[in-house]
């Protein structure tokens, strides 16, 4: 089956299937957005190319965490910080870094690290990470605390995901300008980003901050990437629009959901007019349960672009998570139509018509979550709400199998193997079901 290019999770909180959706078990989550995954798709994918990569092989990952960060673990995964895209000042900004993680991947640099680690969960990556940064602090707290965050015996992996050379990163930096250059895009945006970085050095440091630990900072570096700004002929070439406006969104939405509403009051006041300023303060308004304000924003953003399908997701979501489910299902479905193919659009409106409780709603709704799973198969919360919604017609045996996806994505191995036991009994032998229950089976006894 085909690998999606799509920010994959393997936790997902049900409860809360959001336009902007938070995937976490513990402190070690990940960011589940349409907008902000197509947006990093599409700067991503030529620069994919640019590198002899095949974009659908290469799985990028939002983090949400403060630290200015991004790295590269478990084969071909990037991992970007929603800090370091709220703090970046522009789209070029991000695609350097990109560019940058793009370049350790194509040189190999993580080949020497445990092969186990290729084949461990997000979760555990991700831990390994930010345990690795806080044990970098170097105090007796830190150093529990980030013992702590790693667990199972991964200290030792996750201070080895911070073990780049300088030659590595001076060799990303440079694969990085080449990508650039062959998609015919300005490194400019690159060196901005390493000088931000460079100006906070001695500060992030000193704190251990995990992109200073496992990127570091030299003068040299900023100076050998601003000679190559200052003698290439694609040093001016601008952002394009859409870029730029993308760009505006993806950090005012991140804001919004992130921070607390004054936080976003403050950088989108009520006298910027501008789309993103009015659609963070929709998000802001929305996340402190104030319909009234939030409603007729996105509501205008809509009669302004109403072929936006994400403006359509965010009243959708607006409307069901304040119990306007009906209406919430209409808002998901122009969206979904706007942009057919989306495993998220398809996954929400199969929960909101579940919600519903109706017999034909739940029959759409399998429908619905049925192509979600085909689309992206390791999305927990597309597998629960199928179930769900299996159970509800008394389909046990693809109930019990789709609860079995669900316990295998999240590594609970001893119920995926049971529920897939469950789903063998009751499914026809011989059927693409029990064919596949036999196979969790098998996996999960391994």
């Amino acid at each position: 089956m085909r690998k999606p290019f799509l920010f994959r999770s393997t936790v997902f909180l049900a409860a809360m299937m959001t336009a902007l959706v938070v995937f976490a078990g513990d402190a070690r989550a990940l960011i589940r957005d349409e907008e902000i995954e197509t947006t990093i798709r599409s700067w991503s994918t030529p620069i994919f190319n640019a590198a002899d990569l095949n974009p659908d092989s290469v799985a990028v990952y939002i983090v949400p965490d403060t630290a200015l960060n991004a790295f590269v673990s478990g084969g071909q995964n990037i991992f970007l910080t929603s800090g370091l895209l709220m703090r970046s000042e522009t789209a070029g900004q991000v695609k350097g870094v990109i560019a940058h993680e793009t370049g350790h991947i194509a040189g190999g640099h993580l080949a020497r690290l445990q092969e186990a680690l290729k084949h461990a969960q997000l979760e555990s990556i991700i831990a390994m990470v930010l345990g690795a940064g806080i044990i970098a602090t170097g105090t007796e707290q830190s150093g529990a605390g980030g013992v702590a965050v790693i667990t199972g015996g991964q200290e030792v992996a996750g201070r080895n995901l911070l073990k780049y050379t300088r030659g590595q990163e001076a060799a990303a930096d440079q694969a990085a300008m080449s990508y650039l250059d062959r998609t015919g895009q300005s490194s400019k945006g690159m060196e901005d980003f390493m000088r931000i970085l460079a100006q906070h050095e001695a500060i992030y440091v000193g704190k251990g901050d995990p992109y200073m630990r496992s990127h570091p900072m030299t003068r040299d570096r900023v100076e050998v990437i601003g000679n190559h700004v200052a003698n290439s002929r694609l040093s001016h070439v601008p952002e394009p629009e859409r870029d730029v406006l993308a760009h505006a969104r993806m950090r005012a939405k991140l804001l919004a959901f992130i921070e607390p509403l004054d936080r976003t009051l403050k950088e989108y006041p009520e006298s910027d007019t501008s789309l993103p300023a009015r659609y963070a303060r929709a998000i802001a308004y929305y996340r402190k349960a104030n319909l009234a304000r939030a409603l007729p924003l996105v509501d205008g953003l809509i009669a302004e672009h109403p072929d936006d399908p994400y403006f359509h997701e965010l009243r959708g979501q607006m409307l069901f998570e304040n119990g306007h489910v009906a209406a919430a299902v209409q808002s998901y479905k122009v969206a979904l139509g706007l942009k057919p193919g989306s495993a998220l659009f398809l996954t929400m409106l199969g929960q909101a018509q579940l919600e519903l409780n109706d017999p034909a709603q739940t029959r759409a709704a399998t429908a619905h979550l049925v192509e979600a799973v085909k689309l992206e198969k390791e999305n927990a919360a597309s597998w629960n709400f199928l179930a769900i919604a299996y159970g509800r017609q008394g389909e046990i045996g693809l109930s019990s199998l789709a609860l079995a996806e669900k316990f295998l994505i999240h590594g609970q191995n001893k119920d995926a193997r049971a529920q897939a036991k469950r789903a063998e009994k009751a499914l026809p032998h011989g059927s693409p079901g029990w064919l596949r229950a036999q196979d969790i089976i098998t996996v999960a006894k391994k």
